[in-house]
């Protein structure tokens, strides 16, 4: 097969908000080959990564990534590292390669896997795809009685997991986010699994993040995701070694195999959080997964947005049966919902798997896709680089 086309759809809410809510838009990336297509998602501001796609070259190692895969062969794995070592080499860091790359290289995976029949956790070398527990991706409330009714709901959604973020977590004192965490804990009862993100709030502060990790501790929370900024490993490394039984978590912001590496070697996590559409796609998730499950670091999922990112977020560990974490996104835009025509469904557990179709084994709903869909047209010079394409 050869890359004939790569396609991308801007998708949105009418109005999006400061809400530190992913699920706000989407960029929807769409591979073709000879009759077959694969679909991906981007996570990431979805004009940039469309210019990434397209833009001019600025000089030999800041080349628009549709330069490394349009009209490449595309016959099995290999050939999807090969076109991921062309563009990380041919556009470096100098324009959004990585992100952008993310959802082409999971549409090729889906589309390799729709061709061959397999779901692209066989093509990755599992036999199996295991039962992962789902955890509720929620918010923390703008006060403790909020936060309180949200774990309540998650628990009668049936979640036995939830995990609570940024809010007002930080901004104030350790007393007023203990509150938050004793609702937290509260609500969801003494045996459901309580998970904390900060969103790097502490920046590399570990002193004010060490103030939180006694309410942490009472509250029973499993770990304390992203205290720090993704790259400050030794802030990681200190707080690290003063955590105790709260585990530290993080990782969604490595956009390539090293960022990750290095919070495990340095920063003393005890759980890598990779998110498929920021660190370069599914084949780079898996050599994360490969490399913690080595290092006894425990593999999570990263995703906060639509059904499709969520069953490529699940590629890369599916046949790790120890590894049983997923997060999962409980409340996600109506955006987010409308594009996906086939969601992946808990089982009687409440627990999640991997699905065992082709490909990423979502399909997509083009009525609800053109239904938030954004017309894109970018020009430079009186020249139309790219314009939306037909669905």
């Amino acid at each position: 097969m050869k890359i004939e086309a790569v396609d991308f759809f801007y998708v949105s809410m009418p109005v999006v908000t400061t809400e530190a809510d992913g699920s706000q838009d989407a960029l929807l990336v769409r591979v073709r080959s000879g009759g077959h297509e694969g679909w991906g998602e981007c996570e990431a501001a979805p004009l940039p990564s469309i210019a990434a796609f397209v833009c001019p070259m600025s000089h030999g190692v800041c080349r628009p990534v549709g330069d490394s895969i349009l009209g490449q062969t595309l016959n099995g794995p290999d050939d999807i590292a090969r076109m991921s070592s062309q563009v990380a080499y041919g556009s470096m860091d100098l324009l959004q390669a990585a992100h952008t790359m993310s959802g082409v290289e999971m549409a090729m995976w889906d589309l390799l896997g729709r061709v061959r029949g397999e779901p692209v956790w066989k093509l990755l070398g599992y036999t199996r795809s295991a039962p992962k527990v789902p955890y509720a991706s929620r918010l923390f409330g703008d006060t403790p009685q909020e936060t309180l009714s949200i774990a309540k709901k998650s628990i009668a959604d049936g979640f036995k997991a939830a995990k609570f973020g940024w809010g007002p977590i930080g901004r104030g004192t350790a007393k007023d986010d203990s509150h938050h965490f004793a609702a937290a804990r509260e609500g969801l009862g003494k045996d459901g699994i309580l998970l904390v993100d900060v969103g790097q709030i502490f920046v590399e502060d570990v002193a004010r993040a060490v103030e939180r990790l006694p309410a942490l501790e009472q509250a029973a929370a499993v770990w304390l995701e992203e205290p720090f900024a993704t790259a400050a490993y030794e802030a990681y490394g200190a707080l690290a070694r003063k955590s105790g039984k709260v585990k530290l978590a993080g990782g969604e912001g490595a956009h390539d195999t090293h960022m990750a590496r290095h919070l495990i070697d340095y920063g003393g996590i005890g759980f890598v959080q990779i998110d498929c559409g920021r660190i370069g796609g599914i084949g780079p998730a898996k050599w994360v997964a490969d490399y913690a499950s080595s290092r006894g670091v425990v593999y999570v999922n990263h995703t906060f947005t639509s059904h499709l990112a969520l069953s490529a977020s699940l590629q890369p560990y599916a046949g790790l049966a120890d590894h049983r974490i997923c997060e999962y996104p409980a409340a996600p835009k109506p955006v987010a919902l409308a594009f996906v025509a086939t969601p992946l469904q808990r089982d009687l557990n409440g627990e999640l798997s991997a699905p065992d179709k082709p490909g990423l084994g979502v399909e997509i709903d083009r009525a609800g896709l053109k239904q938030y869909l954004l017309d894109v047209d970018i020009r430079v010079g009186g020249k139309t680089l790219y314009r939306t394409p037909e669905l």
